[in-house]
Formats: structure tokens, C-alpha cells, sequence
């Protein structure tokens, strides 16, 4: 097994979402759990991510898997026969949390944490696991049926890359997959000047943010797709354990949430 501190860049940042689900699910089971993550807290390297990371950046964290949770769940009921693609997968957990049994899953990473994901998590029914680069979409020929219903999600990636390049993948899925959605995660400009002295606070000084949505309508028209749905992150946390969290945590929620700094964009591709 690789020692998972030996990650450098980009593909150390698994460590923070892995962390944070772990935390909320010991701190705010009632809001997020997670089994299968439990089950790993011991592979930690160490624990400077959560002596580093406040309250709300974890809460922050595990809002986008609620979230996500919700909406893969709702692309399954809508189409029960379907293909679930996670894109820079990481270490993260959602077939075990979703527990659906007729989407199929495929996971797709870079080699390395492919490597260490299938010596960990292994592979499971319905789930295959193919190493790469999202972007050259060489991952899409391991696609069985490409025809299917296709829920492409991208979660904590995009941040890392140019717009250019998000709206180049756009376009090359569009050429690939006949019935196809996205969803993924996004700052505004303020949003992502926080999330990067957030990953900076946690060591991670190699992985440079620069993706930003600012007008969610406006990136929808210049994908050349619809926009479906776009999402606060902290709608159900703020219901849910809102009242249990500190002062600094209900402020910092409202506020990203009433100014669009975190978000979810669902686009429909074809």
C-alpha cells in the first residue's frame, strides 16, 4: 500500500474532504454520515488537516456531498438504468452512501490515487475503476453504454483549472455521451480567494485555484448548455444543525449562501 503523505500537488488535496467527512460524521451524524469513511480514519497520515481546519471549512466540505448525494440519488429514481460517472473520484465514498445497485459507477482518477483507491476501497458490483486524465476523455471508451442516461459529477476539481479547459471538457463530453448531465461545484471570485488560503492553511502550498463561476446563467450560455438547477451549499446544514454549530460558523453559512460564494451548477449537455 502507498503511505498516502507521499501525494504531492493536486492529488494531496483528497485528504481534506476524506477528513471532513470523517469529522461531521462523528460531530453531525444527524446532518451526514458516512460509514465507509469511518473506516479509514486510522490511513490518515496525520491529523494537521483538522488541527487546521475550522468548524465551517468542514462543514463547507461534506455540504458539497450532501448535496451531491441528493442529486445522484434523483438522477437514479428519474433513470434507474443509468451511468453514474465520478470524475476525480479521490478516496470518496458516495457508492457506499448512495447503496444503489442498477446505476453503474465508474471512478476515474490519476494512476496513483486509482492505485491507492482500489488497494483500499477496492472495486465493487457496479463499480469500475479506470485510471487518467478527466480532460483528455480516453476515460469515456471504458464507458460500456455510452447511450445510457449519464450523470457526470466533478466535485472539487474544476477549481484547479482554467475556465478554458472546463469549457473544453464541456464540449468534448457533449461529443461523446448521448443523454448527458454535469454537476459540480464552484466559488465566485470571493469564494475561491477563501478556499485557497483554506488549502494554503493545510500545507497544501503545490495546488493553485483559478476556475470561478461569477454568473451561473451566463457560463451556462457560454458552455453552450442549459442550466438545471444551481444550488447554495448550506440550505439543509443551516436547517438541520445550524443551531448546534458556533456564531462564526451561522454567520460565515448565511453569507456564502446569500452571496453565491459556494454552489452547485447542475447542466443538462445534450
Amino acid at each position: 500500500m502507498h503511505k498516502m503523505n507521499t501525494f504531492k500537488g493536486v492529488a494531496d488535496t483528497l485528504f481534506i474532504p476524506l477528513t471532513a467527512r470523517i469529522y461531521m460524521s462523528q460531530r453531525f451524524p444527524e446532518y451526514f454520515y458516512d460509514s465507509k469513511a469511518l473506516e479509514l480514519s486510522s490511513l490518515l497520515p496525520d491529523d494537521s488537516i483538522k488541527k487546521n481546519s475550522s468548524e465551517y471549512s468542514m462543514i463547507a466540505s461534506v455540504a458539497r456531498y450532501y448535496n451531491l448525494d441528493e442529486m445522484t440519488k434523483n438522477f437514479i429514481t428519474a433513470h434507474p438504468t443509468c451511468n453514474i460517472v465520478n470524475l476525480g473520484c479521490g478516496l470518496e465514498t458516495a457508492y457506499d452512501r448512495i447503496g444503489n445497485k442498477t446505476a453503474l459507477f465508474y471512478e476515474i482518477d490519476l494512476p496513483e490515487v486509482i492505485e491507492t483507491r482500489r488497494t483500499i476501497l477496492g472495486e465493487q458490483r457496479n463499480e469500475k475503476l479506470i485510471a487518467g486524465n478527466l480532460f483528455d476523455l480516453q476515460w469515456a471508451k471504458h464507458v460500456e453504454d455510452q447511450t445510457l442516461p449519464t450523470l457526470l459529477i466533478v466535485s472539487g476539481v474544476f477549481q484547479y483549472f482554467h475556465e478554458t479547459e472546463v469549457l473544453a471538457f464541456i464540449k468534448k463530453v457533449r461529443e461523446v455521451f448521448t443523454e448527458a448531465e454535469l454537476i459540480f461545484d464552484a466559488t465566485n471570485k470571493a469564494g475561491i480567494r477563501y478556499a485557497q488560503k483554506y488549502v494554503k492553511k493545510t500545507g497544501n502550498t503545490s495546488a493553485m485555484m483559478y476556475f470561478f463561476v461569477e454568473n451561473n446563467e451566463e457560463f451556462a450560455k457560454k458552455a453552450g448548455v442549459t442550466l438545471l438547477e444551481h444550488r447554495p451549499f448550506f440550505t439543509a446544514a443551516r436547517k438541520l444543525i445550524g443551531k448546534r454549530t458556533g456564531l462564526y460558523t451561522r454567520i460565515a453559512m448565511k453569507i456564502c449562501d446569500d452571496l453565491g460564494r459556494a454552489k452547485l451548477l447542475h447542466l443538462k449537455l445534450s
